[in-house]
């Protein structure tokens, strides 16, 4: 057990043997603890060198020896939900000594990814996908009449979701021979029954039971009452003393809960598992930062670590803006009884743990469910309540025809405190917020206001609360500029913007978290710069004074430049027939690699020195002679 981070690289003799799986596959089954205890070991040295997830990945030790033991990867394809606990097996996959590069530019994703291993079958990093990505690899082997073997390895929180449902009971219509493991390290489906639950699950995942399960079938299918008789007597033995019935009337052999942690138990499931065909779940029951103490009292704590330090980091100026959404949905609560908060599974991260300890019956966490947390909302409202939904940008595209079809399309009062929106640094282009305002300025009926600092969040938050309608406020990750908060609640003129300062020949529209750089700009050429607060509705009457007083007007956004908040402007200034020049900023037709949230933007282009020189050229067209 280990109950420090690891600050020297660990002696790690048998693991540095093992630099892919066929050296791992080449070892005795009883030297395979040892090297799940050098693992681990080498985990930890390695995330603290660099940050990451690592709480999953602890967990997953034994379990990820066992599958890359018994499957032969990467011609079995081996399917990760999430990714978060997928260091182990990037260890074992050729990617050891690029450990120390993990989420750093041009270095390792923190994520499984197609394009930096021939072991990743499959890119993730939104949840639940698993199980649809690898039954539509089993049945493309099949059709290709390849043996070769398909297994998804989900948690169990990750199992919430709708989809993940939805791609069992296509598996089992479809007798796809594929091996489903149910990762529960936070035993949220089922507890342990005991020993008998042992017993029975070491009998149904064996070869001789299920050899002798089929040939039963095909003997008892021919005398319908004894067939009828022994079908019910099993199902009723396995609802009796196994939590595992709704798998096992979804059309899967169910086998568990076992051990997670225990290698035997696991190769041995594995190893017979590999040869039962059709749809088979393994319900394996783990702990979540196994073999390190800290992290094993404190899962949720420690899901992921920051760097180690060798001196203490300087504080950030201002608050996250997730603090600012939390204090304000907590003083909201307190004078409005209507208030009622929703996340998917975000609880910590939107900043609503003080909330849901003040208000526990106004608060649903329901999971990951993205649509479901949607609808709840727009049904909340049918009924005359409030409701606030707090999402990250990236998962609210997995609710789009939630939001239009069940929200905006009946004009629903539901307001959407939309998180990380805009670059997210070393968790990347899976997370980054970068199509929120190009996907939402197209609905019908929706209010989008972006803040640029601290102080404007909880104003326009409450702005958006307080419209009868559909509204979002999008926000980015991590503090702002550290503008003081006014601790009243106040909303701000719906559809208006604010200039910020008066210049010459420029002007620059910011909108969204961009002010900063767009002042620092304006000062440097003497630009006028407005903050316009709202991309829905626009401050037209600002766009067309900017448009008339200046030769150049320039749009400013952390979205994509596709359909965003410049887009919006330009589409204005055509329907009135205004030709002045305008330079859309944002980011480009490209995803964006993890790196530091500043290096990503400036990689756009959007920090002070790149607007300014992207200003300056296009400038110097306008001024060249034809």
């Amino acid at each position: 057990m280990f109950n420090e981070i690891p600050t020297q690289r660990p002696d790690t003799p048998l693991l540095d043997r093992v630099h892919f799986p066929e050296q791992l596959r080449e070892l005795k089954e009883k030297q395979l603890p040892q090297l799940a205890e050098e693992l681990r070991a080498f985990l930890l040295y390695s995330v603290g060198q660099t940050g990451g997830h690592f709480g999953a990945g602890l967990g997953v030790v034994e379990l990820t020896l066992a599958l890359h033991y018994v499957y032969h990867t990467p011609e079995d394809r081996l399917v990760w939900d999430v990714g978060h606990q997928t260091y182990p097996h990037k260890i074992l996959t050729g990617r050891r000594e690029k450990m120390h590069t993990m989420r750093q530019a041009d270095g390792l994703s923190g994520f499984p990814r197609r394009e930096e291993s021939e072991f990743d079958a499959f890119g993730v990093g939104h949840s639940s996908t698993s199980l649809s990505a690898a039954l539509g690899m089993a049945l493309g082997s099949r059709m290709a009449g390849s043996e070769r073997k398909t297994v998804a390895v989900i948690g169990d929180g990750a199992m919430t979701a709708g989809m993940a449902f939805e791609a069992l009971n296509h598996a089992a219509h479809t007798h796809t021979d594929m091996l489903v493991i149910l990762n529960d390290n936070n035993m949220s489906i089922s507890p342990n029954v005991g020993g008998m639950a042992t017993y029975l699950s070491k009998v149904w995942g064996s070869k001789f039971y299920n050899s002798l399960r089929e040939g039963s079938k095909q003997v008892l299918t021919k005398i319908p009452t004894a067939w009828e008789f022994a079908r019910r007597t099993e199902e009723h033995l396995k609802g009796f003393m196994s939590p595992g019935t709704l798998f096992e009337e979804m059309g899967f052999n169910y086998v568990g809960p076992i051990d997670g942690h225990d290698l035997p138990s696991l190769i041995s499931y594995l190893s017979n598992l590999r040869d039962v065909k059709g749809p088979k779940l393994l319900h394996v029951i783990t702990r979540k930062g196994k073999g390190f103490g800290p992290a094993e009292e404190d899962p949720v704590g420690y899901h992921a670590l920051n760097k180690l330090e060798r001196s203490p980091k300087a504080a950030a100026p201002g608050m996250k803006y997730q603090q600012v959404f939390g204090q304000w949905l907590c003083d909201v609560a307190t004078q409005e009884p209507r208030l009622l908060a929703i996340t998917p599974a975000m609880c910590e991260g939107s900043g609503m743990v003080e909330f849901a300890k003040q208000f526990p019956d106004r608060f649903y966490d329901v999971a990951i469910a993205e649509q479901h947390a949607v609808t709840l909302a727009a049904g909340l409202a049918c009924e005359g309540q409030k409701p606030v939904v707090a999402i990250y940008s990236t998962f609210l595209q997995r609710a789009y025809d939630q939001l239009i079809h069940d929200v905006a399309l009946q004009n629903l009062d539901v307001t959407f405190a939309i998180d990380r929106a805009g670059m997210v640094g070393e968790d990347g282009a899976s997370h980054a917020g970068s199509f929120d305002l190009t996907y939402l300025r197209c609905i019908p009926n929706m209010v989008i206001a972006t803040p640029s600092n601290e102080n404007e969040c909880r104003q326009l938050l409450h702005t958006a609360w307080q419209h009868p309608g559909p509204a979002a406020v999008r926000y980015p990750r991590g503090t702002g500029p550290g503008a003081p908060i006014d601790p009243n609640l106040q909303s701000l003129p719906l559809g208006k913007g604010v200039q910020k300062r008066h210049g010459e020949t420029v002007a620059i529209l910011s909108f969204g978290a961009s002010l900063q750089a767009a002042l620092q700009v304006g000062e440097s050429l003497n630009a006028s710069v407005c903050d316009m607060r709202f991309v829905k509705p626009l401050d037209q009457e600002l766009i067309e004074r900017m448009a008339h007083e200046h030769k150049l007007l320039i749009t400013l956004e952390e979205n994509a430049v596709a359909g965003g908040a410049g887009s919006a402007v330009s589409e204005h200034l055509n329907s009135l027939g205004l030709v002045t020049p305008l330079l859309q900023l944002g980011f480009a037709d490209r995803f964006v690699e993890h790196d530091k949230q500043q290096r990503q933007l400036a990689s756009q282009g959007l920090d002070a020195t790149g607007i300014e020189q992207s200003i300056r050229a296009r400038l110097a067209l306008l001024q060249a002679p034809d």
